[in-house]
Order: C-alpha cells, then structure tokens, then sequence
C-alpha cells in the first residue's frame, strides 16, 4: 500500500479542541466498552472490538454519506481532505483531548468509505502491565543486533515493541530513533533520548529513513515494519555496525519469520542473507492474543527464540530450519519457550481458560492432551466494569452519526 505524504504539523497530532460531537460520543462509547479496534462501513453498522469481538454499537446502518463525513473529520490536513474522492488507502493518527489517541486507516469498498481505527492508550505500555515473559528484559537491553517482534495483525506487536523501548528508556541512557507509520505511543526521554519520526510526514519512506538513522548517532533503531529486501538490506547492515535493531513481521513464528526475509531476496542472494541473518539475529519473539479468563481484556502467548549458536547453524541451514521448533521447546532452562508451552502456563496459573489456550495452541489435539490433567478452575466472577462492556447500549447511539 503506497502512503500519501501528509502536512507534518497535521498528522499524529491531537486535533484543536473543540465542542465534542456525534461521532466522538460514539468514540468515547466505544473506548469506554474497552474497544481496541473501531469499524465504520458504508451499509452496515458501526461495530468496535472488544476483547477480541466485533460487536455492534449502534442499532442504524451508517450510509455513504456519513462515513464519507467521517473520513472527511479524521483526515488531518486540508490538502488530503480536498482530494478525498481520490484516495484508495489512507493512513494517518488522529486524536481529541480527553477521548484518546488513534491510528487510522481509511480505505475504499465498493466504491464507498470504510475507516478502521486502532485505539492507542496514553500510558507507553511496561512489560508488568503487558504480562509478558521476564526473557524480554534482557533482549530489550542488548547492545546490538537485530531483534523482531512477529505476529499477525491485531496481535499486540506495536505495544510489545513500546514496551521495549520504554525499558531502555528508563534504563539505558541512549539516542533511540523511530520509524512509524504513523506514530501510535508518544514516548518522553527519561534517562534516554527518543526521536520518533512519521512515515510520509517527518521522512518520505521507511528505506530513505532508515539510511539517514544511521547518520543520527543512534543506539536502538525500531522499524515499524520490514517491508521489503532494501529495507532488511539496511536494517542488517545497521545491525552489523554496532546498533540494536528492533522491528516487526506478520508471521507466526520463528521458523516461517527466518523464510520470509530470506525468500524476500533473490535466489542468488538467499544464502548470503541466511548467513549474514544468522550472524545479527538476537531474537525472534512471536505472539498472539489469547482473552484472558477474568473477562479483562487480552494477554499475549509469545514464543521466543533466542540465537545461541545452534539457532543460529539451523538459520545459516535451509535444510534445517525446519528444527528451530524443537529447539526452542527443548531449550526453556535458556529463556526460550513456545507458544504452546506458554499457554501451558498460562491455563496453569488461571490466566487464560482451557478453551482459549485450546483455539489459540500451534497444534491443538496435542496441546488439549497435555492440558488434559491441569485442574479447571471455577469460572471468575464478572466484574462490574467488564459486564458493562456487553450490555446493550441503553441511549441510541445511531442518533449521534453524521447527518442525523
């Protein structure tokens, strides 16, 4: 998806205050409910995910019309509102003082607008808050080396990846640079200095970016997302000179992370690149979202491979990549662990329910076997702030769209 370039003073900026209307009641509703993902479409209704379920929020479908107004209200700069009737994708960050922070995605479906919106909390997340494995505080304090975060979409990648920075912030005294599409946490220097830049607004593209990061002096470089050969190119290079590397991929685990980048370069070059992978690669870290058995939300089920050198003659080895897997489950005395092995824990200490581990498990008839003895535990009771994300919506909120 190629992005538009935007006014910098514009995006990922909190918009002017002004007098709250419809469509940011509903916002607030949804934010309130505990939504992370926010959906607006032409012909249906306006529907918010929460704790992984895309449910309803208003009783009227929205028309072309009104999510037309609505993109129109989120595109941040007057220049991209002006061709609006021309644009296919459109990314951007939107906000409103006292309702919260939003990456934004606007696109086109039979031949009217949708906008997707991902809600972004204020508070840069921490690990304790994340719940996630204590084997990541040492990977976020490596001196060098390339680090990727892996998942699907919607998995958690972009906050586990502000978890890392905001540990080196506040332990490390170092230049941190970002490179997002666009900016989603807003990080303060505390002991560190972090400079965040924005994709087609601070820097053209993630490749032009990155090559000027390395001008910058910095220690930690994070890549929103490795995108193509040129940027991998790069950020290993920048990996091999000294600097850590962070960066995501939408892929599921260890083993498929190492094939994409490799099969991201030509045949010729595919070696080259496994060797020169084996020799940066600190850390493959995977995810999913499980929801979590209080009904709070979801906690992510990481998988982690840590190069040691047998990791790393398995990566330089096209015929062995296919152990990585086993590996990493033998190898948990080493901080390493699966994703199933995780889940294990986590239906152990009554964190996630049988079922859930059960749906989210790499291979689901071998892991309800081994979760067959973990004792069930009685359902917890509902808290009253959780319930009231699921009752229905007492006040019309189809009142509240544009144009009514």
């Amino acid at each position: 998806m190629q992005e538009k370039p935007r006014s910098p003073r514009a995006s990922a900026q909190m918009s002017a205050p002004q007098s709250q209307g419809g469509i940011e009641k509903i916002l607030k509703a949804a934010v309130d409910r505990g939504a992370s993902d926010l959906h607006m479409k032409a012909g249906d209704v306006f529907r918010a995910r929460i704790d992984g379920k895309l449910v309803p929020l208003t009783k009227q479908r929205l028309t072309p019309d009104q999510t037309r107004a609505i993109a129109l209200r989120l595109i941040p700069n007057e220049g991209d509102q002006a061709q609006i009737d021309r644009l296919r994708d459109y990314d951007c960050s939107w906000g409103m003082p006292g309702l919260g922070r939003f990456r934004v995605n606007i696109l086109r479906q039979r031949s009217s607008f949708m906008i997707v919106m991902r809600v972004i909390p204020f508070d840069v997340p921490s690990f304790d808050a994340l719940v996630l494995p204590a084997a990541l505080r040492p990977i976020a304090l490596t001196d060098h080396g390339l680090v990727l975060v892996t998942g699907p979409t919607g998995s958690g990648k972009s906050s586990t990846m502000a978890a890392m920075v905001n540990h080196i912030n506040q332990n490390e005294q170092r230049h941190i640079v970002t490179l997002e599409s666009p900016i989603e946490f807003l990080h303060r220097d505390i002991n560190s200095s972090v400079t965040q830049r924005e994709i087609g607004v601070d820097t053209d593209d993630y490749g032009r970016g990155l090559r000027a990061a390395l001008r910058q002096d910095p220690d930690v470089v994070l890549i929103g997302d490795m995108r193509d050969a040129g940027v991998v190119a790069t950020a290993l290079k920048a990996a091999e000179t000294g600097h850590l590397v962070i960066s995501s991929l939408e892929t599921p685990d260890a083993a498929t992370t190492v094939d994409r980048l490799v099969t991201m370069f030509p045949g010729e070059e595919q070696d080259g690149t496994r060797l020169r992978l084996s020799e940066a690669l600190r850390a493959i870290v995977s995810q999913r979202l499980v929801p979590r058995a209080d009904r709070r939300g979801r906690v992510a089920a990481v998988e982690i491979l840590l190069c040691t050198e047998a990791a790393r003659e398995m990566i330089r080895d096209p015929e062995r990549g296919e152990e990585l897997p086993g590996l990493i489950r033998r190898s948990r005395d080493q901080g390493m662990q699966t994703i199933d092995q995780h889940l294990y824990d986590l239906v152990s200490d009554g964190t996630v329910t049988h079922e859930a581990a059960i749906a989210a498990a790499s291979d689901p008839t071998e892991f309800e076997a081994q979760v067959r003895g973990v004792r069930r535990r009685a359902p917890a009771p509902v808290p009253e702030e959780v319930a009231s994300r699921t009752e229905p919506i007492t006040d019309d909120l189809s009142s509240m769209l544009p144009g009514q």
